[in-house]
């Protein structure tokens, strides 16, 4: 079954994630442009997944953070985790999680 990409920006208490990050940053144009392009995909990744069983992470979060990865030439999928757990940016990015690819993710 394929998980819900959800936004939480209620993490902080007096500034999101929106706020924390610079409006002239270069990834927030490519963030749209990513957002726009999975949003076109949306009926192809509802025809890869199942409606039984337990909700998956979301592909649009996975292929975020895949692209962050490549972005930021972090080695590996643990790093990205790490990441996560402290980078403001990356956060965002993926979508305010706590963390990319741990059972955590899980709405």
């Amino acid at each position: 079954m394929r998980g819900l990409d959800l936004k939480q920006n209620e993490l902080f208490s007096y500034t999101t994630l929106e706020q924390r990050i610079p409006n002239d940053h270069p990834l927030r144009p490519l963030r749209e442009l990513v957002d726009a392009v999975l949003a076109s995909m949306d009926w192809d990744f509802d025809g890869l997944y199942s409606t039984l069983g337990r909700a998956s992470i979301a592909p649009e979060r996975l292929l975020r953070a895949s692209l962050l990865r490549v972005i930021y030439t972090i080695r590996s999928e643990r790093q990205l985790v790490e990441q996560n757990d402290f980078n403001l940016l990356i956060r965002r990015l993926v979508d305010g999680r706590a963390h990319v690819g741990s059972l955590d993710l899980q709405p």
